[in-house]
């Protein structure tokens, strides 16, 4: 019985086509609608992406083309990690499959209008839900959670010293979500590294089921795997976008987690992005209470996983892959 529905935002590239899979393929939601955005590549070919992931797992959901920049900078997206065409360069396209003809803000106003509860999760820049929000800010009482995969809340980012991409790409837009008070639970790139990354006995896993989704995970992450071992040390598949799916999907994979409040630098190019954490509750202390201000008198805190169950959400992916 599908109770659940969830919005999925996204800049499809290979992590986020492996989370498309996992929630198109999951008996336990109904994906409401694919709402996409530039970051990761372009949003023409982030579209392609996503309409070609939807035919690869035989689904109908409908795909909405959305923001094609920042809100107010200009896009810088990640080629180097994920291929010039975000899937590992090797020609997807979709071949029966359009994008529909609403532009995605207007589908993600009318999706919560008609199905209040909702979950929504991003995988990308949060430019479209920023932008929904600035037409309408009530929209946050019809919203049940929002996972939102991006931030580097204990450690260095992923694209600079101090941010992670997601953040990075538009901080302004991450700002305006963060503020909004919305339910939001962030899901930090730090809980796809160590032991998450689907390493070599995983690939090779991946390689026997000979199923055409785990080929295509294979095939679609193959420069992110170069990428992510220059950038980490590590040899494998880094999937963050697919620990945010996991948590969305089953809310126990996240063993650990704290409410804190957090806010976004989006003044200084040195920290450009970064996700500040008030994780010792220092905020509302005099020394900092005027530069907090904002994000105090909203008095929303947001919920960031600090721990995931590495071995149950292996398997989750596994299973949407066979």
């Amino acid at each position: 019985m599908r109770s659940r529905h969830i919005l999925i935002d996204t800049d499809t590239a290979s992590d986020d086509a492996v989370a498309l899979i996992m929630a198109l393929r999951n008996k336990e939601v109904t994906v409401a609608a694919i709402t996409v955005v530039a970051g990761n590549v372009g949003v023409d070919q982030a579209t392609r992406n996503a309409l070609y992931t939807t035919e690869l797992c035989g689904s109908d959901v409908p795909v909405f083309r959305g923001a094609d920049k920042p809100l107010s900078r200009s896009l810088e997206i990640a080629d180097w990690f994920h291929g010039s065409d975000g899937l590992g360069d090797h020609g997807y396209m979709p071949t029966r499959r359009e994008a529909e003809r609403d532009h995605a803000v207007s589908a993600i106003l009318k999706i919560i209008a008609t199905r209040p509860g909702i979950e929504i999760i991003t995988l990308g820049s949060l430019t479209n839900l920023a932008l929904a929000l600035r037409e309408k800010p009530s929209l946050v009482a019809d919203v049940s959670r929002c996972v939102v995969m991006g931030g580097a809340p204990c450690c260095e980012g992923n694209v600079t010293p101090a941010a992670e991409f997601n953040i990075w790409v538009d901080p302004e837009a991450a700002r305006i979500v963060f503020h909004s008070g919305l339910p939001i639970e962030m899901i930090g790139w730090q809980l796809s590294r160590g032991s998450a990354v689907f390493d070599t006995l995983d690939i090779a896993k991946l390689k026997r089921f000979g199923s055409p989704l785990a080929d295509f995970t294979i095939s679609a992450n193959r420069v992110a795997i170069e990428a992510n071992k220059i950038q980490t040390g590590q040899i494998g598949i880094a999937l963050p976008d697919p620990v945010a799916m996991g948590i969305l999907l089953r809310p126990g994979l996240c063993l650990e987690s704290g409410d804190h409040y957090v806010d976004i630098e989006t003044a200084s190019e040195l920290t450009r992005g970064m996700t500040v954490v008030d994780r010792l509750n220092v905020a509302h202390d005099p020394r900092n209470c005027i530069v907090w201000s904002e994000t105090l008198k909203r008095e929303a805190r947001i919920k960031i996983c600090w721990k995931l169950d590495v071995e149950r959400w292996k398997a989750l992916v596994m299973e949407a892959l066979r």
